[in-house]
């Protein structure tokens, strides 16, 4: 039981990571338009966002908030896979 967890947090992991990947590449490419993957993909990411871009606001133009949300993301998944 325990393994079926651990793959499906792995597996949930993973997406999130790609999904954060799609936002930023569409942010440097498209960043105001797009139809409806491009809607999900804000969607689907922006409620991890959030959180982080209140505590770490944007320097210089940057918004380092996928980075940081990925590094939270690969700790979560090395503790849950040592658990």
């Amino acid at each position: 039981m325990e393994s079926v967890l651990v793959n499906f947090v792995r597996l949930l992991i993973t997406v999130v990571w790609f999904l954060l990947i799609a936002r930023v590449v569409l942010s440097w490419t498209n960043p105001m338009g797009g139809g409806g993957v491009v809607a999900f993909i804000y969607q689907a990411t922006e409620p991890i966002l959030a959180p982080i871009r209140r505590v770490l606001p944007p320097t210089s133009g940057i918004d380092w908030s996928p980075l940081v949300a990925m590094l939270l993301l690969g700790v979560v998944l090395r503790i849950v896979v040592r658990l």
